[in-house]
């Protein structure tokens, strides 16, 4: 978005609007970019994974097995404002959508 906004004649309203972001956060990545602190990330440092949210829908539940009651998975989800939300062991996804959806504002 950035670039798109250093062509001239380029609008900072028309480009915010065209991502569906605010016309200020342009304006501060802008601001970035010209100080150079907009770019790679360092090695090593945490990637993050694009996620999405799919249309509520019956998905069939499988069967518990005697392995997969002994596992030992872990989902550590951690949020600003000091909200973690640890689910761990075998964890039926249905608890792990109810958990997410209660999150919703």
């Amino acid at each position: 978005m950035v670039e798109e906004i250093l062509v001239a004649g380029a609008s900072v309203a028309r480009v915010a609007l065209k991502h569906g972001v605010n016309a200020n956060q342009v304006f501060q990545w802008r601001r970035l970019y010209r100080d150079g602190n907009l770019g790679v990330s360092p090695e090593g440092a945490m990637k993050l994974l694009p996620v999405g949210i799919a249309e509520d829908e019956e998905l069939p539940r499988p069967e518990p097995t005697e392995a997969a009651s002994s596992s030992s998975g872990a989902i550590h989800i951690e949020l600003p404002g000091e909200v973690r939300i640890c689910l761990e062991g075998c964890v039926d996804p249905a608890v792990v959508r109810a958990v997410l959806i209660s999150l919703r504002p």
